[in-house]
């Protein structure tokens, strides 16, 4: 089993199944496909709780490259999953599942999204993991 941790923003929406995905940069083990996922807030303080009981199942882990416009370095210009790539409004539609449409004041889930990864890894590009679950 593989626990994750979610900022303060995603608790509504994971409690709320609105969100049902994370995307999450490469580590040695993240979880596989049939298996319990735990979904924490504030894990590694003493004020950790769980998001949702009973843990969640991972139905899907496909590899994820996100690409940001040259320009602004905080807006997605490209989505790739497992090899294919989104459209524009099909990376509107991931940002606003990945919980980016919910309690922010300004601008695009597409744009959220990409300020959100570009301050949290400051790259040219995200090499990373999706994980999807579903609610038991």
């Amino acid at each position: 089993m593989v626990a994750y941790s979610f900022q303060k923003q995603f608790h509504s929406p994971i409690r709320k199944l609105e969100k049902r995905q994370t995307v999450r940069a490469m580590r040695p083990r993240h979880a596989r496909v049939g298996e319990a996922v735990q979904l924490f807030g504030g894990m590694r303080t003493r004020y950790c709780f769980k998001l949702l009981d009973p843990d969640p199942i991972c139905i899907d882990t496909p590899p994820i490259l996100i690409g940001f416009d040259r320009d602004h370095a905080e807006i997605i210009s490209s989505i790739r999953i497992d090899g294919g790539y989104l459209s524009d409004a099909e990376i509107e539609t991931f940002a606003a599942a990945d919980g980016f449409a919910i309690d922010f004041p300004r601008g695009t889930a597409r744009r959220r999204m990409g300020d959100f990864l570009h301050h949290q890894h400051g790259l040219d590009q995200f090499f990373g993991v999706l994980i999807k679950w579903e609610p038991r």
